[in-house]
């Protein structure tokens, strides 16, 4: 937020994500109420679910076209901004949002800066993702202290993960 100058950061997270038709994804509920309780009292961050509720596969497209003529920054782990290309109406997106990237442990940053023009942000290689929390709680390990605790409460008590 601060390296890019916004007043606030909004989480959005996908209902259907298109990429993962193939896989088995966290059903949206879950998935918005782990983002409500992942940014619960940080005053600079928001969430939006308008891609929850939406029907079909959500594309980041169709988010940015919802929110009018608003440059927006679209900020991506590595992995996805190495991926950009391949994402439906890729350019069109492009047009609508400056690109701005985590750095992903095992990405590589060449891969990323060909997708598009990006700004990289200045801050810790974490290895930790989504996929790897996954695949701790299915083989029963922990991930209680790489989420917040509000979050690994959660988890825990609808069960999420373990039989994955």
């Amino acid at each position: 937020m601060r390296q890019l100058g916004l007043d606030e950061v909004t989480f959005l997270p996908a209902g259907a994500p298109w990429q993962k038709a193939n896989r088995l994804v966290t059903p949206p509920r879950y998935r918005w109420a782990m983002t409500e309780l992942a940014i619960d009292g940080v005053d600079y961050f928001s969430a939006d679910d308008r891609e929850i509720h939406r029907d079909g596969p959500t594309y980041t497209i169709d988010t940015l076209e919802e929110l009018g003529e608003e440059r927006v920054v679209l900020i991506l782990g590595a992995d996805a901004a190495a991926g950009l290309q391949t994402w439906h109406r890729w350019t069109e997106v492009l047009d609508r949002a400056r690109v701005a990237v985590v750095p992903r442990l095992g990405t590589d940053r060449g891969r990323a800066e060909a997708a598009a023009d990006c700004v990289w942000l200045d801050m810790p290689e974490l290895d930790i993702s989504g996929s790897d929390l996954r695949h701790r709680l299915a083989t029963g390990g922990s991930a209680r202290f790489l989420v917040r605790e509000s979050v690994w409460a959660y988890i825990t008590d609808e069960g999420l993960y373990v039989d994955s």
